[in-house]
């Protein structure tokens, strides 16, 4: 699948590196994917439902590179059918599997069959089997480009940033929005969604690329503002369930209240995304002495 017209929803970095724009800025369900060329090789990194849509890349596709098994960020897999397909091995089984996808986000019952239905008709999912596993400091060396693999889990165990030959770095799903980090489903880590903040925060690069809303940031200066910013999230998320806890709660209070997505988002994952978001900040408070169990499954702030 070649030659694809992108028009100008194909933004040039540099006379090699390009950012394939998704509608809206690659706000969900799409995404802005990466286009590497080298002399030799031409990638793609997190080929996004636009890609699809509009029949490819502008150029001929050597091989998929996955930043992590999230269903936005694959839908490219099975459309780029002869190209190799790389991913943190920590997430591999979600590349290779439909099930392993699922195991990923952590849903079960009727919420998982629901949502692979959705994941297959919407994403275009396709498991790749034969998808390959690289770790930290991994180098795709192009011809003349490389790409290096910066391992930043948190979001999922796998999760990983790139940086690109001329001063790009891709975050991926670091998109330094206004909603915040992700780290909701069973694969996802409050403690080290941090350290990958804390650690990419030291990255210099000309241009950062976020997968979704942001898109380009050009300059470090405004990256350090935006990954402040973003980080910042977090601590404010936690006071404010450690203001719902002045009265002894359960979790299911917490689901219900609604701390991660607004009241009104009706989505298949998000009472699953509220309660594993929550049970990771009552630890946090249980082990901090913020908060103790008052009773089985009830917690108050201290």
């Amino acid at each position: 699948m070649t030659n694809a017209d992108w028009g100008d929803a194909e933004l040039r970095l540099t006379d090699r590196i390009s950012v394939l724009m998704g509608d809206d800025n690659g706000r969900y369900p799409s995404g802005n994917s990466l286009l590497v060329r080298g002399d030799g090789e031409a990638v793609i990194i997190d080929p996004s439902v636009d890609v699809v849509a509009r029949g490819g890349a502008p150029v001929a596709i050597d091989a998929v590179i996955n930043s992590h098994s999230h269903e936005d960020h694959m839908p490219g897999n099975g459309f780029f059918a002869d190209a190799r397909v790389h991913i943190h091995h920590d997430d591999l089984p979600g590349a290779r599997s439909l099930d392993g996808l699922m195991d990923v986000y952590g849903l079960d019952g009727q919420a998982r069959d629901d949502f692979a239905r959705q994941i297959v008709e919407e994403f275009h999912y396709t498991p790749r089997p034969d998808a390959a596993g690289f770790g930290d400091g991994h180098v795709w060396d192009l011809g003349h480009t490389r790409v290096e693999a910066v391992h930043l889990p948190g979001h999922t165990r796998g999760h990983s940033g790139f940086r690109v030959s001329g001063g790009v770095f891709f975050l991926s799903d670091i998109d330094l929005t206004g909603f915040g980090p992700y780290y909701g489903d069973v694969w996802s880590d409050l403690e080290q969604f941090e350290e990958s903040l804390d650690q990419v925060r030291d990255e210099d690069a000309d241009v950062y690329v976020t997968f979704h809303h942001k898109g380009i940031i050009h300059g470090r200066e405004a990256y350090l503002e935006l990954i402040d910013a973003f980080r910042a999230v977090i601590p404010r998320r936690h006071e404010a369930m450690l203001e719902f806890l002045a009265e002894p709660r359960t979790i299911d209070h917490m689901v219900a209240h609604r701390f991660i997505y607004r009241p009104h988002v009706d989505h298949v994952f998000a009472d699953s995304v509220e309660r594993r978001s929550a049970e990771m900040h009552v630890q946090r408070m249980l082990r901090r002495g913020e908060a103790v169990e008052v009773e089985p499954g009830r917690y108050h702030a201290t």
